[in-house]
This record gives C-alpha cells, structure tokens and sequence, in this order.
C-alpha cells in the first residue's frame, strides 16, 4: 500500500518552492482583524459562515472564509490565536513550509467536502469551523513533541500527550453526543493527522527503556538488524528522506539526542532533540 505522507515528503523533496511561508501568521492576522470586525459589526460575520446554498448562488469565499472566524469574541480569543500560531508556527519549522501548507489545507478541504456531503444528502446546512482543524493541529504537534511542557492556566507544568489525551477524551464525546451526519465532521477534519502522524502516534505508546547512559554500539547493532528488511540505509528522524531516495544528500546522527536518531544534513542542526 502507498504512504501517502511518504508521497507528499517526496513532492516537496522535488518542488521545495512549494507551499506559503508563514502561513500561520496570515490566518491568526485574518483571525484578529475580524475579530475586530465582529466587535464593531456583529453582523458582518454572517458574511464568513460556510452555506453550501449561497456558494453555489456565488459567493465562492465562503468556502475559505470560515477559516477566519474568530474561536470567540472575548479576549480570551487572543491566547488561542497566539497558542495556534505557535504550533503552526513549529510545526512548519518541523515538516517544512510545503508539507504544513499540505497539511493544513488537506483538513480544510475534507472539512468543506464533508459539508457538501451533508448538504446534497441529508438537504441541511452544518455550521462549519476551524476548531477541529486547529485540533489536528494539536494532536500532530503532541504527537511529535509529547514530552514538552506547557504551563497549564499559565501556572501548572503540563506534558503536551496529556493535555492531547484529555482533548481526545471531549473529542470523543463530541463525536458520541452529536446527532448523524454532523458527529463524522470532527473525524473528516482530523484525518489529516492520522496521514501526517501515524508514525508518530506509535512511537508514543509505551515502551520500557532501561536506565542510565545509552549503549550505543547495541544501538548501533539494534538499528542494523532492522534495517536488514528496507531499502535505506539511513533515513531523517525529521523529513523522513531516504539515502536510497537521495544518494547524494548526507545523514549524520545526533549526540544530543537520547537513542540512536538519523538526520539528514538540512536537519541535523535543526531538530527537537529526543529525550527518554
């Protein structure tokens, strides 16, 4: 079977002006002006809302312009637009500008196709919104960086994978509360976390790892067996390239980090070090 992230790494390999720099920092600018709309002009943001009977009427920029609806008129808004930022923001220095404007757009286009599916099936309209997409965002960023800590209403230290276990647990009570069709929206918007981080997501399961300085001549013999079954000698712990798929790009493994982790020369110097 095709990986699709292993198609969309190769894409970018062969077109690596792909993609829109920044991106985060266009839709948290959109984010706040209409903020500042809404506060003057309520009504004005009736005009963003996702209707499949006024797109098909013409007014094609409400297909986008849902994206840009502020998660909430308070000024509590203004914490999640700088927390979405970042993790946009890292996630884009992680994958690369062409693989997160990939991954950001996939979930805004399953999320306005599954709109359109309930429009033309079940004859209703679904108030579409960012939240899930800026969720999958969360989900990938916890899943490649579940170690980090946040600081919780900005006083208690808390690990990114259990503040995604606990998301996960309201995500899964949206999805069981909610009535037909409208409980599979929140599935459709993430599935571009399952393509993007599946990897990531079973290396966060628990492994026992023993203690103390890492051996890493066993390591060394531990990475050699398995790679006796692929077709690469060395692949990036970041970007995911190959030295089968680019013979002429050097790899280089990193002292810092806790194990025995492959990077490619654009991220040896550039990566979230592993830890135990």
């Amino acid at each position: 079977m095709t990986d699709p992230r292993r198609k969309i790494e190769e894409f970018c390999a062969r077109h690596p002006n792909f993609g829109i720099p920044n991106l985060m920092r266009y839709i948290v600018i959109a984010n706040v002006v209409f903020w500042i709309l809404g506060a003057i002009n309520q009504p004005l943001m009736s005009y963003l809302y996702f209707n499949p009977a006024l797109i098909l009427r013409g007014q094609i920029w409400r297909i986008i312009s849902f994206v840009f609806i502020p998660p909430s008129t308070g000024v509590l808004a203004f914490i999640a637009f700088y927390f979405y930022y970042w993790i946009g923001n890292t996630l884009e220095n992680q994958w690369g500008t062409g693989q997160f404007t990939i991954y950001f757009f996939t979930g805004v286009i399953l999320t306005v196709l599954y709109g359109f599916l309930i429009y033309f099936v079940a004859g209703r309209s679904v108030n579409l919104s960012s939240t899930y997409i800026y969720l999958s965002m969360f989900f990938s960023f916890a899943a490649l960086f579940p170690d980090m800590q946040v600081l919780f209403l900005f006083i208690i230290p808390v690990k990114m994978k259990y503040l995604a276990l606990v998301d996960a647990a309201f995500f899964l009570i949206s999805v069981i509360t909610t009535p037909f069709p409208e409980n599979l929206l929140p599935v459709v918007a993430v599935l571009n976390f399952l393509i993007f981080c599946s990897g990531d997501l079973k290396a966060m399961l628990p492994r026992r790892q023993s203690k103390g300085t890492i051996n890493f001549k066993r390591e060394a013999a531990r990475i050699r067996r398995e790679q006796q079954d692929r077709l690469y000698t060395h692949k990036c712990a970041v970007c995911g390239r190959t030295d089968t798929d680019y013979p002429n790009l050097e790899f280089r493994y990193c002292s810092r980090c806790a194990g025995y982790h492959c990077f490619c020369s654009d991220h040896i110097n550039n990566h979230i070090h592993f830890t135990e």
